[in-house]
């Protein structure tokens, strides 16, 4: 005849010696103190390493997708080697927010949009393979401050860049960072160009 295993209820406190073989040092050593060391590291990445940016807009497309989440490299002040082509979030005070868009005029350049859509900088056509959706009909031409950029969006015919603003001009303080990285959607996943 074949034996049945005991299936009575045990009732000899295996949750109460539990509690009390609970040993708060060893909690704090292997749970605690583990998890208060990775929160630390988190914010110390995502507060001086890297950005996390979000773009509401479609004012870059279709190098940046509306609803985006991009990874950007925080520059802390160092705007001495912002590179025209790349693409930049930083703080409007017209506008009151912090906005993404492509590094288009240097300091002292003077920037020329022709009705056909080209840009000139300092009377040499720029090459601008990223923008798609081109704005026809406007004209400008600005001359950028030292001390100053000029960015575009890539969509011209949709972005509210600096050719609309009363001061088209960002100071080199309020560059906040670059972004380097498409997180999501995951369609675009990868290095920005």
């Amino acid at each position: 005849m074949e034996e049945r295993p005991d299936l009575t209820p045990d009732t000899g406190g295996g949750a109460a010696e539990a509690l009390r073989q609970f040993d708060p040092k060893s909690f704090f050593k292997s749970w605690l103190l583990p998890l208060i060391a990775e929160i630390a590291v988190l914010l110390f990445l995502f507060n001086y390493v890297i950005n996390i940016t979000y773009v509401p807009s479609g004012s870059m497309i279709p190098t940046i997708a509306e609803h985006s989440v991009l990874i950007s490299l925080p520059l802390r002040g160092d705007t001495g080697d912002l590179e025209r082509g790349e693409i930049y979030s930083f703080y409007s005070e017209e506008l009151d927010k912090t906005l993404i868009k492509r590094l288009i005029g240097l300091p002292g350049e003077t920037v020329r949009i022709e009705g056909n859509g080209n840009v000139y900088i300092n009377g040499e056509r720029l090459s601008e393979p990223y923008v798609v959706n081109q704005e026809y009909g406007y004209t400008g031409e600005f001359v950028v401050p030292e001390g100053h950029y000029f960015f575009l969006g890539d969509n011209r015919s949709g972005s509210n860049d600096a050719r609309h603003w009363d001061d088209p001009y960002i100071p080199a303080e309020e560059v906040v960072s670059r972004a380097v990285f498409t997180v999501f959607p995951f369609g675009n996943f990868g290095v920005l160009e």
